[in-house]
Parts: structure tokens; sequence; C-alpha cells
């Protein structure tokens, strides 16, 4: 099976992106996944491999309050409801891993939220 050439280019962009970024157990990595229908957080240490904290518009503290899971201002929910969760466990730096996505729409509407919320990146 031949992948075709938009995959190749997603594939060799997320690899460029996670070589640069690592958590660490003081500077956590924040972790973005997108689909058409959802957007999801996580903050992830990655030398212990744990995951600290996550939220997306699939739990049910940000689905009640939403109509359309698949838009910016769902995703500015997950980014404040990510936030909360970090500084509640202690985490206030963290470093951004957009994965294969541009830094652009609900990425990063969801990036400036959880830094309105107080994270720092």
């Amino acid at each position: 099976m031949q992948i075709d050439r938009i995959q190749k280019s997603r594939i060799r962009r997320k690899y460029r992106v996670r070589k640069k970024v690592l958590g660490t157990q003081e500077r956590p990595r924040l972790s973005i996944f997108r689909s058409n229908k959802h957007i999801y957080a996580q903050i992830i240490d990655d030398i212990a491999s744990v995951t600290l904290a996550s939220a997306s518009t699939r739990g049910k503290v940000v689905r009640d309050g939403l109509k359309k899971t698949g838009n910016a201002a769902a995703a500015k929910i997950v980014g404040t409801e990510i936030a909360k969760q970090a500084i509640g466990v202690g985490i206030k730096c963290v470093k951004f891993d957009r994965n294969q996505y541009r830094y652009h729409g609900r990425v990063k509407a969801l990036a400036d939220a959880a830094r309105e919320a107080g994270l720092v990146f």
C-alpha cells in the first residue's frame, strides 16, 4: 500500500515537531489531537511516561456546555479546562506540542485559551 503525498507530509511534520519537544517532570508536554468532530489535549511527562492531566470535547464537563464540538469555541473551552487541571496538579509551565497540525484555527484557539487561564508556554 502506497502512502500518498499528503500523508507523507503529515508524518514528516509530526516527527519534525516531536523531535524538538520532550516533556519533563518540571516542564511537561501539552499534546493536542484534533479530529473532525472533537479536540483532545493531554499534559504528558515523557520521561516517566505518565499523563498528568487531560481534557477533551468528549468529556462530560466540557460536552454539557457545547452545542457543537468541532469548532474554535469548543477548543477554547478545552484549553481553559486543561489549564485548570494542570494548575490543580501543580503545573504552571508546559511545552506545546501541536502534533502535525498547523498553529491555526482550533489549535491556536486552544493554545490561547490555555495561556489566558494561566499556563506558560
